[in-house]
């Protein structure tokens, strides 16, 4: 069954084209990562599968219907995850409170509320983590937080967009397994975006990589290769495959080791990898 659908898309961002013609089916149960470069079109995509950005042009679709805001069967980790004037409320208030939509608070919630919330904490191994004020809280305990809150619902469909961002090797690591033990567990369709594919070996059954304005979809042999990438980046392109990890040059320059450029406009550095 195919899960999400984009026929002949541009999406375009105040007046600006950026992305034209993709074309790609993603299959029920797939984790695929997300890649490309700077303001290729990663948050743009996922924002419109959720609705967020009507097609210039093409159709998409999401469970065989057309995309729209607020579908309950998606569950989503936004690119922005600042928490302003929230600090001080505890891990289980930022989960809570996107029982009954989407916002912060101090939620007052039912029985079936209370376990949907304890069913989702305890899934990401976050129950003792949501006592705590979210001030006090590391960058990859919040995100276990934020995995539990996308989980609220019973979504089929996970879009997370940068979870990676600011986190060390480890955390990386431990993320991108909970992320495929929760996807394995209940059956879920994973789009996980990231600047750097080397987290997400061993997870993957496909990438998607932006870039030009096009799209590769395909196995991490047939999309990772300097042909494609070459292609999508309009220059020569280098894939170097060393002790299991893979290593994209252009020149002298690995592309995915440099600080990432949100499609904010806001640069966010990244932890050395190991």
């Amino acid at each position: 069954m195919t899960i999400l659908a984009f026929t002949n898309v541009t999406l375009a961002l105040g007046g600006r084209e950026v992305l034209r013609g993709i074309d790609l089916a993603i299959a029920a149960g797939e984790f695929i990562g997300l890649l490309g470069p700077n303001g290729a079109g990663k948050t743009t995509l996922l924002r419109a599968a959720l609705g967020l950005l009507p097609p210039r042009k093409g159709e998409i679709r999401v469970f065989g219907a057309p995309a729209r805001r607020g579908n309950p069967a998606i569950g989503t980790i936004p690119q922005s995850r600042a928490f302003p004037g929230a600090m001080r409320l505890s891990g289980y208030d930022l989960v809570a409170g996107v029982v009954r939509g989407h916002r912060l608070g101090l939620p007052i919630l039912g029985r079936d509320g209370r376990l949907e919330v304890a069913r989702a904490l305890e899934r990401v191994g976050a129950s003792e983590l949501a006592r705590r004020p979210l001030g006090e809280l590391s960058g990859g305990e919040r995100q276990r937080l934020l995995l539990a809150q996308a989980l609220i619902g019973r979504p089929r469909l996970l879009l997370l967009d940068e979870p990676l961002v600011n986190l060390d090797p480890r955390h990386q690591r431990e993320i991108v397994a909970l992320v495929r033990d929760v996807q394995r567990d209940f059956g879920l369709t994973v789009i996980f975006a990231t600047h750097e594919i080397n987290p997400l070996l061993g997870a993957l059954d496909r990438v998607l990589y932006l870039g030009g304005g096009a799209a590769a979809l395909g196995t991490v042999e047939a999309v990772i290769t300097g042909p494609v990438l070459s292609r999508l980046y309009g220059a020569p392109i280098e894939v170097v495959r060393l002790g299991g990890r893979i290593f994209v040059f252009s020149g002298a320059a690995n592309l995915e080791a440099e600080a990432h450029l949100h499609e904010d406009g806001v640069s966010h550095a990244h932890a050395p990898h190991a």
